[in-house]
């Protein structure tokens, strides 16, 4: 008698993760005058120096489906765990300012702003690991790469922070391959919202946004994904790993079996575990 295999368990959904009690943050920081240009600080007991993470929430690049506070639980994990956290806040392509190169500069210049908050709060730069969720991921992965920026650029900024390691989490991190079907689940329509068309200003809209084709990053690469995520599938940080090892040192990937997109960013799961042992390790190696 042949047994029929088991059922994989159910996949987290948004509300198994939002539902619980939101854990607050340390301080608001804004680092603009939009309202949405702000990063919350999450500060450890003890005197420090305290490792920090900067973290970058997903959403499809849009405000309107996700914001930082999705991030907090993460954060909050990290905190216990001893790390400060400083969790971005940007423009989404659907506020105004949002898109190429509004969204970009924001992350720019967030993720600059911790150093303003460092000496008061003994925050460790020496070691700064970026972690990224989904749109965050590319977000996470461009921040690594915005070193490689023209000076005409408008991201460019002469003294970015510097990056140890970028840490993405089922991100998208090609946005060409994300224009050609079958693409992602954010859609060809949000990338070009994104990044804007071909201009004579602006003639290559990926050289200054897209991971994949920019200058490889100094900082050491790690792409998590899980294998039964719909909505950033491995197949795309396969082929992202594929593309950056024929240019440069090939991106560090893990692969977790039978979780999907929700897990990758909630406590508690297989995911997490893997990823803030990640997170914990790239805080303690050597600079460079």
């Amino acid at each position: 008698m042949s047994l029929a295999a088991a059922a994989p368990p159910p996949l987290m959904h948004w509300p198994d993760l939002t539902g619980r009690p939101l854990p607050t943050a340390t301080a608001h920081s804004p680092y603009g005058k939009d309202p949405l240009q702000f990063a919350d600080l999450w500060l450890p007991t003890g005197p420090g120096p305290h490792p920090t993470v900067v973290m970058i929430h997903g959403g499809c690049w849009q405000t309107d489906i996700a914001e930082a506070r999705l991030m907090n639980y993460l954060a909050e994990d990290l905190r216990q765990h001893g790390v400060a956290v400083w969790n971005i806040e940007y423009r989404g392509v659907d506020r105004p300012g949002g898109g190429y190169p509004g969204t970009f500069e924001d992350v720019a210049d967030a993720a600059d702003a911790v150093r303003g908050a460092a000496k008061a709060n003994r925050l460790d730069l020496r070691r700064v690991v970026v972690v990224g969720h989904s749109a965050g991921g590319h977000l996470a992965l461009w921040l690594a790469a915005r070193g490689g920026l023209r000076a005409s650029s408008p991201a460019y900024r002469r003294d970015p922070l510097p990056i140890a390691t970028a840490i993405s989490l089922g991100g998208l991190p090609d946005l060409e391959a994300a224009q050609t079907p079958p693409g992602d689940t954010c859609g060809p329509e949000v990338v070009a919202r994104l990044v804007g068309l071909p201009t004579t200003a602006h003639p290559d809209v990926f050289a200054d946004t897209s991971p994949a084709v920019m200058p490889p990053p100094r900082a050491r690469i790690v792409l998590v994904n899980a294998s039964r995520d719909r909505i950033a599938p491995p197949a795309g940080a396969v082929a992202y790993a594929k593309r950056m090892a024929a240019r440069g040192p090939a991106p560090e990937r893990h692969e977790v079996e039978g979780e999907g997109h929700v897990e990758l960013i909630a406590p508690g799961s297989r995911s997490w575990d893997l990823e803030r042992g990640l997170i914990l390790a790239a805080l303690k190696r050597p600079p460079g």
